[in-house]
């Protein structure tokens, strides 16, 4: 009990300030017993003998952070010169992003009545609004970071959510409604994953990694378009792996590399397209995502 209650005043020694201020000498504090310190260094590792203050802690108050007073910016829209005629450009920008939202809100409402080619048509006005509002963003110099956000969310809702729907009103009464339900809802993850990987990642000039979520799109609405004749399970796994391909790491060519391909490799899929337009784009399709995984072996046998 002794060396118990010896080693309590030790460790519950405070200082002591007198009224006047004026701090307490070394004499005025009640001297600790050391006979027992070289044992309590031994037993309990290393303390100080002397504690400067005890200041009560409450555990139900965390420390506070200090407020920051300083008054909020408000961060403009369309960075640059902000003239009338800026706006009216930027304006005209994001008027065809909405348009390619309410496009797919419209495919959306289709199918949900039936009309799936008329839906697949409005999917497919999605696409070339999509690629007008970044060509007209940078050709009239008025792109910025928040018409990038809104076409990543208008192209969430058009091509990652308006597609699936489409196909899966399209398929409905020739597959289990359990597997068309699954490969879209693969089309519809996919598509997130693919789209905030593209907004978070360096670019590329050359290719894209994966298969852009817009060309999935156009391909998924032109098939139920022109009523591709296979049978629902094959659609089924071309659904699910036209998803898949978007989150993969094959690099695909941007279009304006197929643009300049040799015009003879262009003649063939028009002159195929004449005599039979389903089973060419069925081969473009195909050679476009067999390409990908072409390209990823050629680029590791050559780094």
């Amino acid at each position: 009990m002794r060396r118990s209650s010896t080693f309590a005043r030790q460790v519950l020694l405070v200082r002591v300030g007198r009224r006047d201020g004026a701090a307490v000498t070394g004499t005025d504090l009640v001297t600790p017993d050391h006979r027992w310190s070289d044992r309590q260094r031994l037993r309990y590792g290393r303390y100080d003998a002397e504690v400067g203050a005890v200041m009560p802690v409450s555990p139900a108050l965390g420390p506070t952070a200090p407020v920051d007073e300083s008054p909020a910016m408000s961060i403009p829209l369309l960075p640059g010169e902000r003239t009338a005629a800026r706006r009216a450009k930027f304006a005209l920008v994001n008027a065809c992003t909405l348009s390619s939202l309410m496009l797919g809100m419209l495919a959306i409402f289709l199918a949900m009545q039936g009309e799936v080619r008329v839906a697949a048509l409005c999917l497919i006005a999605c696409v070339a609004f999509d690629g007008l509002d970044g060509a007209l963003a940078r050709k009239l110099n008025v792109a910025s970071p928040f018409g990038a956000q809104m076409d990543s969310l208008a192209d969430m809702c058009s091509f990652g959510l308006a597609a699936p729907v489409v196909v899966y009103a399209s398929l409905a009464g020739s597959v289990p409604p359990a597997a068309a339900a699954v490969a879209c809802a693969l089309v519809a993850a996919c598509a997130a994953i693919r789209l905030a990987r593209f907004n978070v990642s360096p670019k590329d000039g050359r290719f894209f990694c994966g298969v852009p979520t817009t060309m999935a799109a156009a391909v998924l609405a032109l098939t139920v378009a022109i009523g591709l004749p296979v049978s629902g399970l094959v659609m089924v796994a071309g659904v699910a792996l036209l998803a898949f391909a978007m989150v993969s790491s094959f690099p695909y060519a941007k279009l304006a590399r197929l643009v300049k391909l040799p015009p003879w490799l262009w003649l063939a899929p028009v002159v195929g397209a004449l005599v039979d337009i389903r089973l060419t784009f069925a081969l473009v399709v195909v050679g476009y995502l067999v390409s990908g995984p072409l390209l990823w072996l050629h680029q590791r046998r050559t780094a």
